[in-house]
């Protein structure tokens, strides 16, 4: 094998999230490149370690014995690069090096939860930080901080990963919605029953399924979404009932287009947590994270819709 020089970082790093997407279609959308351009890249990759890394085609994606190798010592070798800027910052007494956060959509409206304040004070003028921030469901999420390909996320977890460490932060309120146009729109609370719910389409998240249904009495979804903005589409279209966060659907009661139902009964609040390894509970970088998520919360605390979750 040729020695590698500072392009195969490059090309090692293509490979990585080839495989972390499970093929070239992920990659894709992950990288922003087309399928000709990671075709080309992993060739050179391929001719520069002396092998086949994987064997690709239409409908398969499969690693090799040298490509499995690859892919471990690759994510070994970022995980040391990290490793090795976060502590040359820490010397330096400057944060630096990258931060690799996780997040569940539909927190951009709650004061807590949303990372605009958060990264304001991490990301200050004196850092040299790079965030990569993805949102996905609560078990990717969970997952992902488990086998480090993600540094700390935030979410309503299991807590179920071995050799994470959870800190609870915020409790979300929930309602159930319908929009204008469903039956309920314009009735009462006191005039909609328990079976008058229990018969109406019900729209589900499709990680959280068993538990909507068990919230509501519901026998059968009849709709299942990943993120939150699909389920306030559902929710709109006057055709189904559904859970939101009530920070999420504020605007849209506000403007008319959607009421809660029965949140005397059917409201909860679902408890966010801060994870990360328990082995990276020293990085900088995630200690300065984690500091500057709380502060917001606590400035939350003085809003409205939430509160902190006893840690």
């Amino acid at each position: 094998m040729r020695r590698l020089d500072n392009i195969d970082l490059r090309l090692l790093r293509v490979f990585v999230s080839l495989v972390e997407a499970g093929g070239f279609a992920g990659a894709q959308v992950v990288l922003n490149l087309s399928q000709s351009t990671l075709s080309t890249h992993l060739s050179e990759l391929e001719k520069r370690i002396g092998g086949q890394l994987c064997v690709r085609g239409r409908k398969a994606f499969r690693l090799t014995d040298l490509g499995r190798t690859t892919f471990e010592a690759a994510r070994k070798l970022f995980a040391d690069i990290e490793e090795f800027g976060h502590r040359v910052g820490s010397a330096s007494g400057r944060l630096s090096g990258r931060l690799r956060v996780g997040i569940v959509d539909g927190v951009f409206t709650s004061p807590a939860l949303g990372l605009q304040a958060t990264l304001a004070e991490l990301v200050a003028p004196d850092t040299d930080v790079f965030v990569d921030l993805v949102q996905a469901t609560p078990q990717e999420l969970e997952q992902a901080v488990a086998d480090g390909r993600r540094d700390v996320v935030v979410g309503p977890f299991s807590q179920k990963a071995p050799g994470v460490v959870y800190r609870d932060a915020w409790r979300e309120p929930h309602h159930l919605y319908c929009g204008r146009g469903h039956p309920f729109f314009e009735t009462p609370d006191a005039a909609i029953s328990r079976t008058d719910v229990e018969t109406s389409r019900f729209s589900v998240r499709a990680y959280r399924q068993l538990e909507d249904l068990f919230r509501v009495g519901h026998p059968k979804a009849a709709a299942a979404v990943l993120q939150m903005e699909s389920q306030a589409m559902m929710i709109l279209s006057g055709r189904y009932l559904g859970f939101l966060p009530c920070h999420y659907a504020e605007p849209h009661v506000a403007a008319g287009r959607m009421r809660a139902v029965r949140p005397d009964r059917y409201g909860f609040s679902s408890t966010h947590h801060v994870a990360h390894r328990r082995a990276d509970a020293d990085q900088p970088l995630i200690r300065a994270f984690v500091r500057a998520f709380f502060a917001a919360v606590r400035v939350a605390d003085a809003g409205a819709a939430g509160e902190p979750a006893a840690s």
